[in-house]
């Protein structure tokens, strides 16, 4: 009707397709989103997400079998670098005895002390890979039979002033010094690093995939009497 109070069938008609394409149109859109969350609910709820998940599952997995490889040969390089340094110590004994030869070539109950234990810890052979306690209380037992082997001919030599004026037997004396501090550092940082690995393995989930891929515990070198104390190789 319009402002003379006649009625007009075009405002009217207008209106009325107004308010049609109106509600139409928002009920393509309810309809839409409908059809759209539908359809994300059945992928959610099926083979989807069941492949997300799996994936992610094994993108996890990976990650976690990688870090424990990692974590592994973290402790191999500190066992290398423990080797490295019990092998110096061995091959500054050999010199050391050579030298004390020439001046006491009599003391050989005490040169082949030395030999026999020399021979004892250059026979183990220790797979860093593999490294378990009974490995370990084996490659220890041998050092410190070497350890003490050692301390005879030291022992020895003070018996022969000439030998401890030698200015090789000097040298040889400062670098077995030097090494058996070594050997406190790198025995100390192969516990650290193995104590590392050894709690990751046992942390829940890693110990699943730890026991599934056989990453096993790692020993620790056991605290020795007058550890806390520098060691001193002296020969004064």
């Amino acid at each position: 009707m319009n402002d003379n109070g006649n009625f007009n069938p075009m405002n009217g008609g207008n209106q009325g397709g107004q308010g049609s394409n109106f509600d139409i149109k928002n009920g393509m859109n309810g309809l839409n989103m409908g059809n759209l969350t539908g359809k994300l609910g059945k992928g959610c709820s099926g083979l989807g997400c069941l492949i997300a998940a799996l994936a992610a599952l094994v993108i996890w997995g990976i990650s976690t079998y990688n870090g424990l490889v990692n974590d592994q040969q973290e402790v191999e390089k500190a066992w290398a670098n423990v080797e490295t340094q019990y092998q110096r110590r061995a091959d500054l004994i050999d010199n050391l005895v050579n030298t004390v030869k020439g001046y006491a070539k009599h003391e050989r109950e005490t040169f082949e002390a030395v030999t026999n234990a020399r021979t004892s810890v250059g026979s183990i052979k220790i797979d860093a890979e593999n490294l378990d306690e009974e490995q370990l209380k084996k490659f220890q037992s041998a050092q410190n039979e070497l350890s003490g082997a050692l301390k005879s001919l030291i022992a020895v030599s003070e018996n022969y002033p000439e030998l401890k004026a030698n200015e090789n037997f000097l040298q040889l004396q400062s670098q077995l010094e030097g090494t058996e501090n070594r050997i406190a550092t790198v025995r100390e940082d192969f516990n650290k690093v193995a104590k590392e690995y050894n709690t990751k393995i046992k942390q829940f989930p890693k110990n699943i995939f730890a026991g599934i891929f056989g990453f096993k515990e790692k020993p620790y070198f056991a605290a020795q009497a007058g550890a806390e104390n520098a060691p001193k190789v002296s020969f004064d």
